[in-house]
């Protein structure tokens, strides 16, 4: 996917701006977005999402205008797939159905066509056994595999990850890396929000750092994580790195 950010800021009202100015024209299959906390992250994947509008600017995807329109916005989200920290799974519905569901009533699938995509799903996550269960009745790995599963549930053009692993303990952190990292293996473009550097540096092909409201490095992974040239990420790094077995 190709992603053209031009001047894009975003605040929340006179003394809480997000970032500003953040100009960006790059092709990107694996994108990593890394950085400390409340540096904006989430904020820009969210406007790459259609989810918030930017206080100025503009952006491009693929070559087309990204409108803030509602109307118009309402076509563009049915094409991004999205998983969030918290799984964002609907409590009172079963895992089939909220697979299903959306399938239904979002993107026009006759029940029949719904159930079989969700099945599919399901089976191939591992997930088959679960189909029947509401979220309190699943670990925090399960909601986010069944969240990933609804995400691409669809075909959609590309994904949007926001921390999907933050709330998990190691062992689900893992299981939920690794079906991102087979998505990458089938050619599904990505964008993921994430703390874990090795996945960020191994999984994705390309890194953006950013601190302070600025987008303030780009490039390969492996060489932004092997040389980084930015004083604020050779910082960043080094104390993410300093406990490291």
């Amino acid at each position: 996917m190709k992603i053209k950010l031009l001047e894009l800021s975003k605040n929340f009202g006179e003394n809480k701006e997000v970032f500003s100015n953040i100009n960006f024209n790059e092709s990107v299959d694996s994108l990593a977005i890394i950085g400390p906390s409340g540096s904006g992250k989430s904020t820009l994947l969210k406007i790459i999402g259609g989810l918030l509008s930017p206080s100025s600017g503009k952006m491009y995807i693929d070559d087309e205008s990204i409108s803030f329109d509602e109307n118009y916005l309402i076509s563009y989200r049915k094409k991004i797939g999205f998983v969030f920290q918290h799984s964002g799974l609907f409590k009172h519905m079963t895992a089939i159905d909220n697979i299903k569901i959306p399938l239904i009533h979002v993107h026009n699938y006759s029940e029949k066509k719904a159930e079989e995509r969700a099945l599919e799903l399901l089976k191939r996550f591992g997930l088959e056994r679960d189909a029947y269960k509401k979220p309190n009745e699943l670990s925090g790995g399960q909601k986010q595999r069944i969240s990933i599963a609804r995400a691409i549930a669809p075909k959609p053009n590309f994904l949007l990850f926001d921390e999907p692993t933050s709330a998990l303990d190691p062992e689900y952190t893992v299981e939920v890396l690794d079906i991102i990292n087979e998505l990458k293996k089938e050619n599904i473009d990505f964008i993921i929000v994430t703390h874990e550097m090795g996945f960020a540096r191994h999984a994705c092909n390309k890194v953006a750092f950013l601190a302070e409201g600025k987008l303030l490095e780009f490039g390969e992974s492996e060489e932004v994580f092997k040389n980084p040239k930015n004083d604020k990420l050779k910082k960043f790094l080094s104390k993410l790195l300093e406990w490291n077995i």
